[in-house]
């Protein structure tokens, strides 16, 4: 799901320009950079500067034939500095507080079930599902204090982390003195200053730089450094450097194209750096590498901590709040104050929920479908629900422009990652559990088919239409329009595993819909045609994957492209999926911006939502499937229950380290969003079980845990979900911040947006608003 922009963005228009008036920007500080005789430095679209004409750019570690061995290893040590060099790389006298270095030698661099009730205890269970119902009627009316609280919590957090100014941008130093005052590098988000001071007499140096996750990727060229004209008086180049993971520099000799030294190291957002480059005499002539630490960096994760601190108080909070409504004399209270009506039974699940029957009688089915029952809301589906849509809403709003609140460039996992799998594998939970209650209470195939296809075609419409980045590119048109997206996805699957149940739809044995006794694979034996199709469709994955021929491309690539492979594959981003993308709807009907283009810097379009990938997004709805199916085959056998989560949460566990070989790059079939890879879906789908196991005893066996405040967008998410598109860049979602380059200020818009959704998403379930379709 990749971040984008939305229609708000583009008609947020002049009202809130009107409002923006009020705030006046912060002028961010910058410093300044020596111009060096015979080289210029020109600021880059990326994330360096540049001196002179643009080097060849060398793979990694790799030097020409013709360049003699470097006989000793680089090493990072402390130097000596001079009170004239301090003077260059600071603009201010040296002080004993800021002589601190960091040492590096080498290549050392930074970067990154429990059982339950037996089933003889039905009866016992119906009675603590009674009085859990009562209980949460108390909670319910104390409802509006643990939203108020909820929003408390944000401003407090709010509070907290705009006091003390704003530390970030005074990181950056004061231009040094002698340095040219027309050029100069600011310093942005997640970036560090490196002042390379180079002392060889007439030698002019590359530095090339990458990032320690970009894997098997080209060093790219950051700046260029002259010789030094005389003894004593170092060149100097200035660039910015990535802080989010660990860097790799590497300094060739231009001319001889030679390396010179290399070292990795971890930078700090808004440090200030220098790489002393000179000849050290220990008996035998080498060249040495230093690096130094001029300024020390701001510890960018604060905010992170206080803002956990700060939820880790309002859960204490709401715990002690239960506690209190424990105590008969104050829930009593309570129950007299606040006139508190039921509102399970209102249905809203855009993509069917466990207790969703439509208004669809007039129709006779078999007696079959009749003996159970309709079973109470599962409250621990929409807990899970909604913690995914308040995750998505916090990513998508940004995360505080934390490189793990974004998705990853190709492999690996970051939260953002774990989002969408889930609502796609609790959608599949209810799909099974709602279309149940609707066939046993009478409605016929042939109009369940019906309202499958019309809610598959809005769906996809919605995302279409309403949720369409290509908005900011003008209007609507069909030239440019992005086909695959988040809710085409979910229509799309969700039409598919609904139909595919709906036609193999069988009642729920007697065996276990009146003896609550099952055999101990009678959810997934009964399913096996189901299953049959699920295999056949992950083998279409693996075949095309791996065998489809792809012009210019080695077959089977799961590789990012780019400058990825040592650059061989440029323009094969994606391998098979993003090749039959491009090949079926075109470049300009995909996402224009992946995620892969921050590290990779990839320039083929690639959609992480095409066509391919919803192969697996179908078997990820489908073992959610399986878990809908436990839930209502082993009614009221908790620890049946129990058991089965926890076998498939090892089972799937299992399958994933076998093709990843828990590596992140050098497994068979690496976990990959951007493919959606048989991996990646196997485990977020083991995560997936694991949550359920420990959700589903905790609110709706236990009833320790309402599932307040997630439980209110869980029942309205498809509403919160295109609302947040929607409003996204509408105050008070989004306001101008004084330092657009501050983690802190991008945290508190973000937090206090997404606790606006959890409220108003609240608000509603109270009023019984719910948009179904």
């Amino acid at each position: 799901m990749a971040g984008r922009r939305n229609l708000a963005e583009c008609l947020s228009g002049e009202w809130s320009e009107a409002f923006w008036m009020f705030f006046s920007p912060r002028t961010k500080s910058t410093v300044a950079e020596k111009e060096n005789p015979g080289s210029s430095l020109r600021k880059r679209p990326e994330r360096r500067a540049e001196s002179g004409p643009a080097p060849r750019t060398l793979p990694r570690g790799l030097a020409p034939p013709w360049a003699p061995a470097f006989p000793h290893p680089p090493r990072v040590t402390q130097a000596a500095v001079t009170a004239f060099e301090r003077e260059v790389m600071t603009g201010a006298r040296p002080c004993a507080a800021e002589k601190r270095r960091a040492r590096e030698r080498g290549g050392g661099g930074g970067g990154g079930g429990g059982g339950g009730p037996a089933a003889n205890a039905a009866p016992g269970r119906e009675r603590r599902l009674v009085e859990a119902a009562g209980g949460m009627s108390g909670a319910r009316g104390a409802g509006l204090a643990m939203a108020a609280l909820l929003l408390a919590a944000s401003v407090l957090s709010a509070a907290l982390l705009a006091s003390g100014g704003s530390p970030e941008r005074g990181a950056e130093a004061e231009p040094p003195r002698d340095l040219d005052k027309k050029r100069h590098i600011e310093l942005k988000m997640d970036q560090a200053l490196l002042l390379i001071h180079n002392e060889l007499l007439g030698t002019n140096l590359t530095v090339y730089w990458n990032s320690e996750r970009c894997y098997h990727c080209l060093l790219q060229a950051l700046v260029n450094v002259s010789g030094s004209a005389e003894h004593g008086k170092p060149s100097i180049a200035a660039a910015a450097v990535s802080t989010q993971h660990g860097s790799i520099l590497q300094l060739n000799d231009t001319l001889e194209e030679k390396e010179v030294c290399r070292l990795e190291y971890k930078f700090g957002e808004f440090g200030n750096y220098s790489l002393l480059v000179k000849h050290v005499h220990n008996g035998v002539s080498e060249i040495g590498c230093d690096l130094v630490v001029n300024k020390n960096p701001v510890d960018s994760n604060l905010p992170v901590s206080i803002a956990f601190l700060v939820g880790l108080v309002m859960i204490i909070a709401v715990c002690f709040l239960r506690f209190l409504l424990s105590l008969d004399d104050f829930n009593n209270w309570i129950s007299k104050a606040i006139n508190s009506r039921e509102t399970d039974r209102l249905i809203n699940s855009e993509l069917g929920s466990p207790s969703r029957a439509d208004q669809l009688s007039g129709d006779t089915q078999s007696e079959a479908w009749r003996p159970s029952a309709v079973r109470l809301r599962l409250h621990s589906m929409d807990t899970f629900r909604g913690i995914a849509l308040i995750l998505m809403v916090f990513v998508n709003y940004g995360g505080g422009k934390y490189w793990y609140f974004k998705h990853a460039s190709w492999n690996g996992l970051t939260v953002a990652d774990l989002v969408f799998p889930w609502f796609v594998f609790i959608m599949g939970s209810s799909i099974f559990l709602s279309m149940t209650t609707i066939l046993q209470r009478g409605c016929s195939k042939l109009r369940l088919l019906g309202k499958i296809a019309w809610r598959s075609f809005l769906l996809i419409c919605i995302g279409i239409i309403i949720v369409n980045p290509n908005y900011c590119l003008g209007p609507l048109s069909w030239d440019k329009v992005r086909i695959p997206g988040v809710l085409q996805r979910l229509g799309v699957t969700y039409f598919v595993v609904a139909v595919l149940e709906l036609i193999f739809a069988k009642p729920v044995p007697d065996s276990c819909a009146s003896e609550r006794r099952c055999s101990s694979l009678q959810d997934v034996i009964s399913s096996w045609p189901q299953w049959l199709f699920i295999l056949m469709l992950e083998s279409i994955w693996l075949v095309l994957t791996f065998f489809l021929p792809v012009p210019g491309c080695p077959t089977g690539y799961l590789g990012p492209g780019g400058i990825g492979d040592l650059g061989k594959y440029p323009n094969c981003t994606g391998g098979a999926a993003g090749y039959i993308d491009r090949l079926l709807l075109g470049d300009d009907h995909l996402y224009q911006h992946p995620s892969s283009t921050v590290l990779y810097h990839t320039t083929v379009a690639y959609d992480p939502e095409g066509i391919l990938g919803t192969i697996n997004s179908i078997v990820m709805a489908f073992l959610g499937v399986q878990a809908g199916k436990i839930l209502l085959y082993y009614k009221d056998q908790t620890k049946d229950i129990l058991i089965r989560f926890t076998a498939w949460c090892c089972f799937l566990g299992l399958i994933s380290v076998a093709f990843t070989k828990i590596s992140e790059n050098e497994g068979f079939i690496p976990v990959n969003k951007n493919l959606w890879s048989v991996s990646y879906i196997t485990t977020l789908s083991s995560f997936a079980f694991f949550i359920l196991l420990l959700l589903y005893p905790l609110v709706d066996v236990k009833g320790l845990w309402t599932g307040a405040p997630f439980l209110y967008p869980g029942m309205n998410s498809i509403l919160v979900y295109v609302g947040h598109e929607v409003f996204q860049n509408y105050f008070p979602f989004q306001w101008k911040l004084q330092d657009n380059q501050s983690h802190k200020e991008h945290l508190i818009q973000n937090i206090v947006a997404t606790a606006l959704w959890v409220f108003i998403a609240y608000i509603l379930y109270k009023k019984k608003v719910f948009w179904k379709i």
